[in-house]
């Protein structure tokens, strides 16, 4: 399948490139960089929302799926930019954001004046007998998850930001209006969708509270109807192009549900995204905390997955960095005297699997978390929200800080750092959000003097090149040794073994025999060579190409 050879980018318009000066970045301005991207070799560039939007949540309360937000451009820029990127052979992935509107689109706005059918698009209910809340339900950005329907008496459904209101799935027209908007833009030329938090449109028609101790998001989470909006989406919008690349944003799901997801027979989705490796620091499964990630859970859900979905005929996402996490590099990484190494070997990690690998931008370059000083610096609802409720639970105002510094979304949507200037290059303005640290990390200095973009292009040739990476079988390797995440990919005769070393210290690693005098196809150690005992230096990566003619050693 076309979308195993591809590599994504992943592309934050907010803060690309501002090319009028306004401190926000837009369509113009990654047009001017469309150079850039095509020099990176990658096949498809995922957007996130630049739809008409008040912008409560960074544009995923879309106002209007079918307009371009003026703060990012106009319809026409659209069209020369997706023009452009079609002359420089890479296709365009939208974000869909179809679980909820905001509350200014006119669908909630004609149901507020009163109108049934549109009241009949959303969840509206009633408080219950006592006058509290319809259900007992938390919003994800904190507190409860209804608010007042107007004046009516009656409270809408959001399971996101107060002015996102959850639309109800259940009423065919709401199903309708999803397919048309997917097929406004397949219209346009556009093949690839990105679906944000797709594995929670299946709530039930009737709403329960969650029993007590139980979390309220497993009432609607990942429930069996999903994958029935699923198909039925699919047969009416991008199931008809045989081209298409979809991927969908599954919180808390399973491997089980994303092999179904998945599975080409299935006539759903091409990928998922899932995140429990980037859980992996949360401690007992919170996010708001600080601690040092778990190496070993990160090694085995890596495992798991890879292997499992492998067995069951599913796809997934490849990614560590997206507009939601701070970035890899400080929690998986060495962001000092490791830097350049630790990037390369994430990078390895991951585009040497079995799944079909995302870059965020920056990434490329090895962008870190911003050095930022105060709450003044950042602009982010969830993370306002999480240092008042961390401060509420008897943290003092620097712990709470430390852990906003670890964990906040806006860590990766601080601007691209195109060079070492005051705004990185990013805009002659104010940028909407600050960045730190451009003087030693730039696009400029990377494309004259560094090695990570051009370790990823290899990683991009590469997958293009070998069958066995972009179609290969999964088998973990060396699950033994300690801080050693391995993989054996296969495909016919061609055996590739993938060694990455995620600490600071030289790790030894005994290699099978097939692998003694097998190819060096990257590795980010100059003159490291396969050896019956192998030592990597910290940091390193290495991916060795056996042709093994029969199951022997």
């Amino acid at each position: 399948m076309g979308f195993h050879k591809k590599v994504i980018y992943q592309l934050y318009p907010k803060s690309f490139y501002d090319s009028n000066g306004d401190g926000i970045g837009d369509l113009r301005g990654i047009i001017e960089k469309i150079d850039y991207l095509k020099s990176l070799h990658v096949d498809m560039i995922w957007f996130n929302p630049f739809f008409v939007s008040p912008q409560y949540d960074n544009g995923y309360d879309v106002a209007d799926y079918r307009n371009i937000d003026p703060r990012f451009g106009t319809m026409a820029d659209f069209d020369e930019l997706a023009q452009k990127l079609k002359e420089a052979g890479i296709d365009i992935m939208l974000d869909m954001v179809l679980n909820h509107t905001s509350t200014e689109h006119e669908w909630f706005q004609k149901a507020l004046a009163g109108d049934k059918h549109y009241q009949a698009y959303y969840y509206i209910r009633p408080p219950k007998p006592d006058g509290s809340l319809p259900t007992n339900w938390e919003s994800k950005f904190g507190g409860p998850a209804w608010a007042p329907f107007g004046d009516t008496g009656n409270y809408y459904l959001h399971l996101y930001e107060r002015r996102q209101a959850d639309l109800d799935w259940h009423n065919p027209a709401v199903r309708q209006e999803a397919a048309a908007i997917i097929n406004f833009w397949r219209a346009k030329g556009v093949h690839g969708f990105r679906f944000d938090v797709l594995n929670v449109i299946g709530k039930a028609e009737k709403l329960v509270d969650a029993p007590p101790e139980v979390a309220s998001k497993t009432l609607y989470t990942d429930t069996p109807i999903v994958q029935d909006y699923l198909k039925e989406l699919a047969a009416n919008s991008f199931g008809q192009d045989q081209s298409s690349v979809t991927v969908g944003e599954m919180s808390s799901t399973t491997v089980k549900n994303s092999i179904a997801y998945t599975k080409p027979e299935n006539h759903e989705l091409s990928m998922v995204f899932q995140f429990h490796h980037l859980k992996t620091d949360y401690k007992d499964g919170e996010k708001w905390t600080k601690e040092p990630y778990d190496f070993n859970a990160l090694r085995d859900i890596l495992h798991t997955w890879g292997q499992q979905l492998d067995q069951g005929g599913g796809w997934q996402a490849l990614f560590w960095n997206n507009h939601d996490q701070p970035r890899a590099l400080n929690r998986f990484g060495n962001v000092g005297k490791y830097r350049v190494k630790s990037a390369e070997m994430l990078a390895a990690a991951i585009h040497l699997s079995r799944g079909t690998p995302y870059i965020y931008m920056g990434e490329e370059i090895g962008m870190t978390d911003p050095h930022y000083h105060s709450m003044a610096d950042y602009v982010d609802i969830e993370a306002k929200n999480a240092f008042k409720a961390l401060l509420s639970e008897g943290k003092s105002e620097k712990e709470a800080f430390a852990i906003i510094l670890a964990k906040a979304r806006d860590n990766s949507r601080t601007p691209m750092q195109w060079d070492d200037s005051a705004n990185a290059g990013f805009t002659t303005g104010t940028p909407w959000l600050r960045p730190t640290n451009q003087k030693e990390i730039n696009v400029k200095d990377e494309l004259a003097h560094g090695e990570i973009f051009q370790f990823y292009q290899k990683l991009i040739a590469l997958r293009k090149q070998y069958d066995v990476i972009s179609d290969g079988s999964y088998e973990p390797f060396g699950t033994d040794i300690d801080r050693l995440y391995a993989y054996e990919r296969v495909g016919g005769a061609d055996h590739l073994l993938v060694l990455n070393n995620f600490s600071d210290k030289a790790i030894t690693v005994p290699l099978p025999s097939r692998f003694q005098s097998a190819k060096v196809l990257i590795t980010n150690e100059s003159g490291l060579i396969p050896t019956a005992t192998m030592t990597l230096p910290p940091y390193a990566t290495i991916a060795l190409l056996a042709t093994v003619e029969n199951k022997g050693e």
